[in-house]
């Protein structure tokens, strides 16, 4: 063995970096860079018209009544001064003050009573708003086509659920209703400041263009910015996702570190956006303490002079310090709002991105209910492109006469998936027509289609909750008696009744509990509950052993009975039977026939036949 050298070491460090970097470079979102959006923002709140009429008036009301009272007690302090403590002439009155004190402290809890029925309904207000964003969200996303999951990866779509409508929260339960408050309380400070002396007013306020003047310059980088944390999350998430469901894949080879290493790499830009962001958020605030400390310096200086020539009295002098450092108060939280506001708009871009994507398989306009079908098939010189100028499919025509079965067989990546992808109408040719009973599909409802189509898949997903829940999934108004009379016709009832609650066992995400094998059985008993028109086994016997298989061969004929099938598989011994077997190579039908005619002419399908054989 030879020692590497340092430079050696520097050089494969730098080549495992790299490495990472690459795969970091990989963006599933892009930064959304426009202006501000005022029709989205009008959009945004449009969500909180449903309510307005019934909880906003009293919102509206509390919010008015809290601020009359919270400007009212600074005037009363100037008038306690001025009058009861310390009076031009005479000595002070005590009776006043208390007489004041007492005033000032009803208009206490009159602020303290309408605060929180203003916080009451508000939060209310929010939560509602919040749910219908999210349902809306994600009943859209219910309605999205395959293409549009093909290129996100789900942690992407996950967070646009969860982190992005959840950043909106705050917005609708606390932001809207304190824009109010600060609107109106500026608006009461304002009109006092020039009824108390519109001089000392003016001159107090002619810090306010400045500050706006400054603070605009940040709002465009601001926004920015908390889209790049927004878009840095998703990441984040997207890569959680694909760790938590590949942990096994990179246990297995080891790759912990490497998966480690990525995620501190993104861990740590992520940290890096938040510290722009909040760091052009923390500028607001000495804009705000300056301008403020600058429009009070002017106040006493000026309010000085006023008292000494007799246009102002002291307890005038303090009531303008209380306005005016009340003034300042929701100017910063204006300031902060915007912020918040930027934040909320980030998210809502993301969401309404989802939102306003359209399904690329949609109802046409006019499109009629597939009627109840026989099961005749026709695809009529189909071509089909996942991606522009890559065809996957070129120029397929195949007829299949009701109750037929039909397996296709042929290499990785000759077509075999994408025939039933059409049939199912997850993606619509590019040229060509796939015909049901002489319907194009294309012309019918999605639904009224998909609803005569059973998939049985090799990947079968099992959701959490019962057993008998998950077999019902293929019909939910079947009774316990059907559902059980299916798992039966599969042979799997046995293996049911030995789990410890039976049809009412609970199984994980997924079914991990369960055996690839005892999955897969599931799915044949969902699909059986449905009883499709047309039945799709894709590779679904190919997680089954060979005991197993030999047991569902019976079920399988009764489950094929009467049905028009197609049957995707590897293991060609599960499709001898079939009534024709399409032999696909790069997207072409080279052959077709029965298992006995393509085995004498001796071309790709027998080839592939005695390959197999050759490796048992």
């Amino acid at each position: 063995m030879h020692t590497e050298t340092r430079s050696n070491q520097a050089f494969k460090g730098k080549k495992q970096k790299t490495r990472i970097e690459d795969r970091f470079v990989y963006q599933d979102d892009e930064l959304i860079d426009k202006a501000f959006d005022w029709k989205q923002f009008r959009r945004l709140f449009a969500y909180m018209k449903p309510y307005a009429r019934q909880m906003l008036p009293l919102v509206l009301l509390m919010t008015v009544l809290g601020t009359i009272t919270k400007l009212t007690v600074p005037y009363l302090t100037s008038i306690a001064i001025d009058k009861a403590i310390a009076p031009e002439a005479g000595s002070p009155s005590l009776k006043l003050l208390y007489i004041l004190t007492g005033i000032i402290v009803a208009l206490y809890i009159v602020q303290w009573i309408s605060s929180k029925l203003r916080i009451k309904y508000t939060n209310i207000i929010g939560q509602r708003v919040i749910y219908d964003l999210r349902s809306d969200l994600f009943k859209h996303i219910q309605k999205l086509s395959f293409n549009f999951f093909d290129k996100r990866p789900a942690g992407s779509v996950l967070v646009r659920v969860t982190n992005d409508v959840n950043s909106l929260q705050d917005l609708f339960t606390n932001g809207v209703v304190n824009l109010m408050i600060d609107c109106v309380q500026l608006a009461g400070i304002v009109v006092i400041l020039l009824l108390i002396n519109w001089q000392l007013g003016l001159a107090v306020m002619i810090t306010v263009p400045i500050m706006f003047f400054v603070s605009t310059k940040l709002r465009q980088k601001i926004r920015i910015a908390w889209q790049e944390v927004r878009m840095r999350n998703s990441r984040i998430n997207s890569h959680l996702n694909e760790s938590i469901q590949g942990i096994r894949v990179t246990q297995a080879y080891t790759q912990e570190q490497e998966n480690m290493r990525y995620f501190d790499m993104m861990n740590m830009d992520s940290k890096k956006s938040w510290d722009k962001a909040s760091a052009m958020n923390q500028m607001f605030g000495p804009i705000i303490e300056i301008t403020g400390g600058l429009g009070t310096f002017i106040l006493f200086m000026l309010g000085a002079y006023m008292i000494q020539s007799g246009q102002l009295t002291i307890g005038l002098l303090v009531a303008f310090s209380n306005y005016v450092g009340n003034f300042w108060d929701p100017i910063n939280r204006l300031g902060m709002m915007y912020n918040q506001l930027l934040v909320a708009m980030a998210s809502s871009e993301r969401i309404f991105e989802f939102i306003d994507e359209e399904p690329s398989i949609a109802d046409k306009p006019g499109a009629k209910p597939l009627p109840p079908i026989e099961g005749n098939i026709e695809f009529k010189n189909v071509i089909f492109e996942y991606e522009k100028g890559r065809q996957a499919l070129k120029g397929i025509s195949l007829n299949v006469r009701s109750g037929q079965s039909i397996a296709l067989v042929g290499h990785t990546g000759s077509g075999k998936s994408t025939i039933i992808n059409l049939l199912s109408r997850f993606y619509d040719t590019t040229e060509g027509s796939v015909c049901i009973d002489g319907h194009d599909i294309r012309d019918v409802t999605v639904q009224s289609l998909r609803s005569q189509i059973g998939i049985v898949l090799q990947d079968t997903f099992i959701f959490s909750g019962s057993i008998r829940d998950n077999i019902r999934f293929g019909r939910l108004d079947a009774t316990d008696e059907e559902v059980e009379a299916a798992a039966k016709a599969v042979d799997a009832h046995d293996f049911i009744m030995k789990l410890p609650g039976g049809y009412d066992t609970e199984v994980e995400e997924r079914g991990n509990a369960l055996s690839m094998g005892q999955r897969q059985l599931l799915s044949f008993a969902r699909a059986l509950l449905a009883n499709p028109r047309i039945l799709i086994l894709d590779e679904a016997t190919a997680s089954i052993d060979t005991e197993t298989e030999l047991k569902i061969q019976d079920a399988l004929k009764v489950l094929l009975k009467g049905r028009t099938s197609f049957i995707v598989a590897h293991r060609l011994s599960t499709i001898r039977n079939a009534d024709n077997i399409v032999v696909l190579d790069h997207g072409e039908i080279k052959e077709q026939g029965s298992h006995q005619q393509l085995m004498e002419q001796k071309g790709i399908y027998s080839g592939l036949v005695e390959a197999q054989f050759r490796f048992l």
